[in-house]
């Protein structure tokens, strides 16, 4: 199951039933979970740390240095885990000495081309779309769906259940569960599809709806609506999350 052309250092441990195709290359310092398959021409450099399942495209480069230039040779990792799809050449950077680690999660996409910057975390259940950049210590939550060509600023935060439209560039926090596009980014509804896929019902969908008609539709200021929502009394988990997110875990402050 692996070529006699692929290069793997003898630092590298390599786990069971996995497939190597001919001109891989694989550093010292790499660990590889079970049942992986790196495809020709992959590249898996050193602090890679990567768990079951995974598959690894013709091209892509995991693990690469940071492209930071406050980054001087630090011991730092790229940690992915499970049923991950890292199409061609897609490229992951380990972290820096800011946070130490890049961490993507299970059950992601990473389609051709994309590529994630260094001390990002990157949730699970995630699509990443062909030729979207995300930039240094971003944080992108399950189950966000990021299309084609997206750029995201270093430092921002993306929640769960959010749809970015193609071509979009990502500067302040996105809140959970809306589709934000246009230039610059603005809210443009509830992503209802990816809801109802999801499984959500109607009664949280409604409450969700709700509460961003108070954010985004009564001309007043973030925090006004966020004390009309807690007026409301109709705080459902959904709702108690966006509030969270705009509270507590924003920091840049969230998109118009």
């Amino acid at each position: 199951m692996i070529s006699p052309l692929a290069h793997i250092s003898q630092g590298a441990k390599i786990g069971e039933n996995c497939t190597i195709e001919p001109f891989v290359y694989i550093e010292d310092n790499v660990v590889i979970g079970d049942n992986c398959h790196i495809m020709a021409h992959a590249s898996i450099l050193s602090g890679t740390r990567m768990g079951k399942n995974n598959r690894i495209f013709h091209g892509a480069v995991v693990g690469g240095i940071p492209q930071d230039l406050k980054f001087v040779g630090e011991d730092t990792t790229l940690e992915i885990g499970d049923n991950n799809t890292i199409r061609e050449n897609v490229t992951m950077n380990r972290g820096t000495a800011s946070k130490g680690k890049t961490v993507i999660g299970s059950n992601n996409l990473f389609m051709e081309n994309c590529h994630i910057g260094h001390d990002s975390v990157i949730g699970s259940g995630c699509i990443i779309g062909n030729s979207t950049k995300i930039a240094g210590e971003v944080v992108i939550s399950d189950f966000a769906i990021l299309s084609a060509c997206v750029l995201v600023h270093q430092f921002t935060h993306i929640s769960s259940y959010v749809m970015i439209q193609g071509g979009t560039g990502i500067t302040k926090d996105v809140p959970p569960y809306i589709i934000a596009g246009r230039e610059p980014a603005r809210y443009c509804g509830l992503n209802i599809v990816g809801l109802r896929r999801r499984g959500f019902s109607n009664e949280a969908i409604k409450s969700i709806r709700d509460a961003y008609r108070h954010i985004y539709e009564s001309n007043t200021i973030v925090s006004t609506a966020v004390e009309r929502i807690k007026e409301s009394g109709n705080i459902t988990p959904e709702v108690e999350k966006i509030l969270h997110f705009i509270e507590k875990e924003s920091e840049r402050g969230i998109i118009a």
